[in-house]
């Protein structure tokens, strides 16, 4: 039975999230204010917290930098409103698993709150077993010829202890190919450890990815092993290596190069026996360009490198995953769908998918639980697919003016750029609603308008 810690000074969303989750099933305590729930969480086993971002004496961002400290497994969500979308961003970047936009549906939160548990649970099961069972990991392998040279490349590689380079956008599977490597590898039966780079808060990404000794600051009550130790004889999995700290970057090269870890606030270097593989969304030699990534860092992980293709550049390959989605969706969700009919896969195959596999996933799952037939049609998708496929698509046609593209990658960005702007015009700005129709994290549509210079 889980425990979830409600931290709100509004008592009637208290009582009400209270009832809902002790009805569900769960451990529900309710706090008004910050101090109180620090206090809760160093006296009881939490597993998740639910916090308002504007308490009276904290707010969300501080609560959740303590309760890092103090437990970094417990999980945090935020509730926040519309008008904190840049706040909200900013507690992602500081690892909180999401946050709930007010007014509050207490279904919808329940879908965030067991995914975070899930996470959790994950999470907590490496740390403490030091192995990690990706049996349910299910890599595809597609029909199209992209992902058939994927395939061969997973198996070319993962006998290796070579770095790798995943690179892919957002909801391609780079995590899926690094466990794929992993399972494929000499390292197989050792722990599989993966790190979001981009959620890890700065103040604790030296703690998180190298451990610490005790005292080594406020808060460090124990020693404590980071990401590359857990992962010792396996593989780490660094995903959006771009959004490393510099710091962070320059301990990452002494341990590439000497293979050794050294904690905060320790004196002595403990010796590893790891494979690294990283992941990013991003141009990294933009981003060395820039300044923002060190060049030997880059050369050092460097060692192979596999794309992953957006699932727009390869329709053969949509039927194939839809109809692996929809047999895990009636599996999770005790239906008994049997297929898509012609009109609906018509339409799968017309999109743009800019969230590719995930936002797949989540589309082909959700209209499972909507369908009430054997086949699902397209009444049962959503609105912004149904209609995109006439109006978003048709109003980003990409023109050079005559002129021939550089790459296909400067057609792909150009039709990226135009779509952001589309839906960006179609919700007046508002970047929440932007980024769930697209389907990514606030945290990569804001990457995406920087590197698109649109203003926000």
């Amino acid at each position: 039975m889980k425990n979830i810690l409600i931290v709100d000074d509004e008592a009637d969303i208290c009582l009400l999230l209270k009832k809902f989750f002790t009805k569900e099933g769960f451990v529900a305590e309710t706090v008004s204010n910050g101090k109180a729930a620090i206090s809760h969480l160093k006296a009881h086993q939490t597993d998740l917290i639910i916090c308002d971002f504007k308490l009276p004496d904290y707010t969300g961002l501080e609560i959740l930098q303590k309760v890092k400290i103090i437990n970094p497994s417990t999980q945090v969500i935020i509730i926040t409103g519309y008008s904190d979308v840049k706040v909200a961003v900013e507690a992602l970047k500081k690892g909180a698993f999401d946050y709930v936009t007010k007014p509050l549906y207490p279904d919808e939160i329940l879908i965030t709150v067991q995914d975070a548990l899930e996470q959790g649970a994950s999470n907590n099961a490496k740390k403490l077993n030091r192995k990690t069972s990706i049996s349910n990991a299910e890599f595809v392998v597609g029909p199209s010829q992209q992902s058939q040279t994927v395939q061969k490349h997973i198996d070319l590689i993962a006998p290796t202890d070579m770095s790798v380079i995943i690179l892919g956008e957002t909801g391609t599977g780079k995590e899926y190919v690094a466990k794929s490597i992993h399972e494929k590898s000499k390292r197989a039966n050792q722990p599989f450890l993966a790190v979001d780079c981009g959620a890890l808060p700065k103040e604790l990404a030296s703690s998180e990815l190298f451990g610490h000794v005790k005292g080594a600051f406020t808060g460090a009550l124990n020693d404590t092993k980071g990401s590359f130790e857990l992962a010792n004889g396996g593989t780490l999995f660094l995903d959006e290596i771009g959004n490393l700290a510099y710091e962070n970057q320059v301990k990452l090269l002494r341990v590439l190069q000497e293979r050794a870890i050294k904690k905060v606030g320790g004196i002595k270097d403990i010796p590893i026996d790891i494979r690294v593989l990283v992941a990013t969304n991003e141009n990294l030699k933009d981003t060395i360009n820039a300044g923002e990534f060190r060049e030997d860092i880059y050369h050092r992980l460097n060692e192979f490198r596999i794309e992953l293709s957006p699932i727009r550049e390869r329709t053969d390959d949509i039927s194939h995953f839809a109809d692996h989605f929809l047999q895990s969706s009636n599996q999770q969700l005790d239906k008994q769908v049997q297929g898509f009919n012609d009109e609906c896969m018509n339409v799968l195959k017309k999109y743009y998918w800019h969230g590719n596999l995930r936002e797949l996933r989540n589309v082909v799952k959700r209209s499972v639980l909507l369908c009430q037939s054997t086949h699902i049609d397209i009444s049962c998708l959503p609105i912004e697919i149904t209609d995109s496929t006439s109006s978003i698509k048709g109003s980003m046609e990409v023109s050079f003016n005559g002129a021939i593209p550089g790459s296909l990658k400067e057609v792909v960005a150009e039709a990226e750029k135009r779509a952001i702007l589309e839906v960006l015009e179609r919700t007046d700005n508002n970047k929440s609603k932007t980024a769930q129709m697209l389907d990514v994290d606030r945290k990569t549509l804001y990457n995406k308008l920087k590197i698109y210079n649109i203003d926000f």
